[in-house]
C-alpha cells in the first residue's frame, strides 16, 4: 500500500471511531445540575424514603427509545428497578442511633413528567408513587422525565435518632438534594444540601447541633479575612489586658446582638441589604486603620468597636443562612454555640498576633511607626474592599421606609442603647476607685 492509500486508510478509521464514540459519550454524559426531591418518614418498624430523581442522572442504563428520541415507556418500566438500585438504593445511607441501616427494599418505582406536583407533601408523593404509573401513550425524550420510588428501611422504632447520608453527589456534576424529613409527630423538618453534606443528623439532639455550630464558628472567623483585619486593628496599638479586655468585649457583644436578631428575622430581607453590610464592613476597617495612623480615641475606642460590632454581627449572620438547617429545633443553643465558636477563634488570633506584635515592636521597628506601617497597608487594602463593595451596592435601589421599617429600625436602637449602657456600666465599675487621704 501505497503512503497516499495508507493516510486514506487511516483518515477512514479515524472518522469510523469518531462516529462510534460520540453517540456513546453522548449516552454517558454527566448533568450539569441536578435536583433531588425526597421525603424521609419513620413509622411502626419502617423508614419510608420517597425520592425523585432526573432520569438524565440515571447513566450507563440503555433506556429504549424511538423516533425523535421518545421513551418506550412500556419497555422502560423492568428498568426502572435496576436503575434505583445501582444510582439510589446502594448509595443512600440512612443510619439509626448512629448505625448504618441495611440495604433498603425497592417497595415501588415509576416514571413521571416534570410537572407533576405531588412531591409537595408526603401523602401526595406517596400515593403519587404507588397508585399508578405513566401513560404507556405519552411522547416525551428521555431526559425530560423523572424517576420516583419508594424506599423502605427496616428500623427498630420510629421515634430513634435517625441521621442520614444522601449519597447522590454523583448523579450530577452539580447536584441539589432537598430532602424534608417527618417527625413522628407531624413535624417536618427540611434540609438543601449541596454535594455531599457527609452524615447529617435528621433530628439532631442539642449537643450534636451544638458541636457542629461551634465548629462552623471557630472556622468562619479564621476564614474571614475581613474579620481578622478588623481584630488585627483593634490590637495593634492596644497591649494592655484592661483596654483589650474592654475593647474585645465590646466587639463581642455588639455582633451577638445582630446576629441574634438577624435569627429572629428582625433584619432587612432585602437584595441590598448583604452588599451594604459587606460595605460598611470595610469601611470599618479603613476607620479603625485611619484612627491608629492618627493616634487618639483610646476613651471612645470601645463605643466604636461596639457600633462596627454591630455590623459584623449582620456578616457573620450571612454564613448561617444556609446551615440554620443543622439546628434542629435547637436555634438559641445553636445560635450561642456559634457565638462561642467565633470567641474561641478570636482568643487563638489574639494570642497568636499580640506576641508577634510585641516582639515585632521590640526587636525590629519602634512601636509608633511600626503601628502606622500595618495600619497604612491595612487602609490600602480594605480602601479597595470598601470602593469594589460600593461599585456592586450602587446598582441596588433602596425602598422608602414604611411603619415595619421604622419599628425593625427602633428595636435596634434600643438593643444598641441597652448594650453600651450594659458595657458603659462595667467600664465605670472596673476603674479603680481613688481613695481618700485621712486628714
Amino acid at each position: 500500500m501505497t503512503g497516499a492509500g495508507r493516510l486514506a486508510a487511516g483518515a477512514a478509521i479515524a472518522t469510523a471511531l469518531f462516529c462510534l464514540l460520540v453517540p456513546l459519550a453522548s449516552a454517558h454524559d454527566i448533568p450539569n445540575d441536578v435536583t433531588v426531591q425526597g421525603w424521609l418518614r419513620p413509622e411502626g418498624r419502617t423508614l419510608s424514603a420517597l425520592l425523585r430523581v432526573p432520569l438524565e442522572a440515571m447513566r450507563d442504563i440503555n433506556w429504549p427509545v424511538g423516533g425523535p428520541g421518545y421513551l418506550d415507556i412500556e419497555a422502560a418500566e423492568p428498568l426502572l428497578r435496576d436503575a434505583v438500585t445501582v444510582w439510589l438504593a446502594n448509595d443512600v445511607a440512612v443510619y439509626e442511633e448512629g448505625e448504618r441501616l441495611p440495604a433498603p427494599t425497592i417497595a415501588a418505582a415509576r416514571l413521571s413528567l416534570p410537572s407533576d406536583p405531588s412531591f409537595r407533601t408526603y401523602d401526595e408523593a406517596l400515593a403519587h408513587v404507588t397508585d399508578g404509573r405513566l401513560d404507556p401513550s405519552t411522547q416525551i425524550v428521555w431526559q425530560q422525565l423523572m424517576l420516583d420510588t419508594v424506599l423502605e428501611y427496616p428500623i427498630a422504632s420510629e421515634t430513634s435518632e435517625f441521621a442520614l447520608r444522601p449519597g447522590t453527589e454523583r448523579l450530577g456534576l452539580r447536584v441539589l438534594t432537598v430532602i424534608r424529613f417527618m417527625l413522628p409527630d407531624g413535624a417536618v423538618r427540611p434540609f438543601e444540601f449541596l454535594g455531599d453534606p457527609g452524615v447529617v443528623p435528621l433530628d439532631p439532639r442539642w449537643h450534636q447541633a451544638a458541636l457542629r455550630f461551634v465548629s462552623l464558628g471557630f472556622f468562619h472567623i479564621l476564614d474571614g479575612l475581613d474579620h481578622l483585619l478588623f481584630l488585627l486593628c483593634l490590637i495593634i496599638p492596644i497591649r494592655r489586658v484592661r483596654p483589650l479586655v474592654l475593647v474585645v468585649s465590646a466587639f463581642t457583644v455588639g455582633h451577638s446582638i445582630t446576629l441574634i436578631g438577624s435569627a429572629l428575622e428582625w433584619a432587612p430581607n432585602a437584595l441590598w441589604f448583604p452588599p451594604m453590610v459587606e460595605t460598611l464592613i470595610a469601611v470599618s476597617i479603613v476607620y479603625m486603620a485611619l484612627e491608629n495612623i492618627v493616634g487618639g480615641g483610646a476613651e471612645r475606642r470601645w463605643l466604636i468597636t461596639l457600633g462596627f460590632g454591630l455590623v459584623h454581627g449582620f456578616g457573620f449572620s450571612f454564613a448561617l443562612g444556609e446551615t440554620m438547617q443543622f439546628a434542629g429545633a435547637h436555634l438559641l443553643t445553636s445560635l450561642l454555640a456559634f457565638n462561642v465558636g467565633v470567641e474561641l477563634g478570636q482568643l487563638l488570633v489574639l494570642a497568636i498576633l499580640l506576641p508577634a506584635i510585641v516582639l515585632l515592636f521590640r526587636h525590629v521597628v519602634p512601636e509608633r511607626i511600626g503601628v502606622i506601617v500595618l495600619s497604612v497597608i491595612i487602609a490600602h487594602t480594605a480602601w479597595h474592599w470598601m470602593t469594589d463593595r460600593f461599585e456592586i451596592l450602587r446598582q441596588y435601589t433602596f425602598p422608602a421606609v414604611d411603619a415595619p421599617s421604622f419599628a425593625t429600625l427602633l428595636r435596634w436602637l434600643t438593643a444598641i442603647v441597652f448594650a453600651a449602657g450594659v458595657i458603659w456600666l462595667v467600664k465605670v465599675l472596673r476603674k479603680p476607685r481613688s481613695t481618700e487621704t485621712a486628714d
